[in-house]
């Protein structure tokens, strides 16, 4: 595939699903209506036509045995790619991912390599029903053993789940699905980031906004607005969840003094808690004001005609921005 213009994340991760098969025949990809219907939000469209029922499998309606079988094949030699087709689906897996894939390879001493890479669509934005809008992000990334990362542009989809797939470690793999049609450059022939680090989406001076998946999109608008306003907002996309790359982060925050963390998940013992933290303690003589954060509430995800209040949008960030600067 050659250098794109714009393409959407749907089709870059549909492209890298593509590359990493090609590359390996011992890639695999497995879920729910991920080989016929292509998906239902069409992103492994056209993959089974091309790879083949052996190697994109349309799995039962079972992801706890989904999982397992993924299991079962990564100790063969395989590296199986799973979808959950959506997040409040993958609460029957739990078991399977936190006591079995995240301890392989600790309880054989390193002599077992369990490379499983789990796809899921999270978050909301979609006018879903119950169970499709979730973000469970932290209850992954607080298992050690299972690394974690989402990406929130076309180029980041492309290159962080072919990374994912051809590393020896289980990867959870969150997908921004209201970002799926959204279109920003990829070039196919760029050396990506390493995995596991932030980038700085957008350079500014007087205060730090992370984020990371379908956040960072609001950031970069709040951080416009701003400057309008005469304010310079810079803006992380944190990428990785699990591990943290807090090096990013703390860099930024020395140079701006204040810090604004923003995530859908409910803001209670979110990621961001932990990396307010964290930088807190890194950053105590830096810091102009308290680090902020801005996220979902502590409530069950609402129905679809209160998405809007539930998620955190430019008003609530903007707010969170105006409070720091004002220490």
């Amino acid at each position: 595939m050659a250098v794109h213009e714009k393409i959407t994340i749907a089709k870059a991760i549909n492209a890298s699903l593509r590359a990493s098969m090609e590359a390996d025949p011992k890639v695999l990809v497995m879920g729910e209506d991920v080989g016929k219907l292509g998906g239902v939000f069409r992103v492994t469209d056209g993959l089974q036509k091309d790879f083949g029922e052996d190697r994109v499998i349309d799995t039962p309606l079972a992801e706890s045995g989904i999982v397992g079988t993924a299991i079962g094949l990564a100790l063969r030699g395989y590296r199986p790619v799973v979808e959950i087709q959506f997040d409040g689906f993958v609460f029957p897996a739990y078991d399977q991912i936190v006591t079995q894939l995240a301890k392989m390879h600790a309880r054989a001493l390193g002599k077992v390599k369990v490379p499983v890479v789990i796809r899921i669509p999270y978050a909301g934005g979609i006018g879903a029903v119950e169970h499709h809008s979730e973000s469970p992000e932290a209850l992954f990334a607080h298992v050690a053993g299972l690394k974690c990362v989402t990406p929130s542009n076309a180029s980041d989809a492309y290159w962080m789940l072919q990374q994912a797939i051809a590393g020896d470690d289980p990867v959870i793999y969150f997908e921004p699905k209201r970002r799926y049609h959204d279109k920003s450059r990829l070039d196919t022939e760029a050396i990506p980031d390493p995995l596991h680090t932030a980038r700085i989406a957008r350079s500014g001076s007087d205060l730090t906004l992370a984020a990371y998946g379908p956040m960072v999109k609001v950031c970069q608008d709040v951080a416009n607005v701003a400057a309008e306003e005469g304010k310079s907002i810079e803006v992380v996309d944190l990428r990785s969840l699990s591990p943290i790359d807090f090096d990013t982060v703390q860099a930024s925050v020395e140079r701006t003094g204040r810090l604004v963390l923003v995530h859908e998940a409910p803001v209670f013992l979110g990621v961001g808690a932990e990396i307010a933290a964290r930088i807190t303690e890194r950053c105590f003589y830096h810091l102009e004001a308290p680090v902020l954060r801005v996220g979902g509430f502590h409530a069950p995800y609402p129905p679809s005609r209160l998405e809007d209040e539930y998620l955190p949008g430019l008003d609530r960030v903007l707010d969170a921005v105006d409070r720091a600067l004002a220490y």
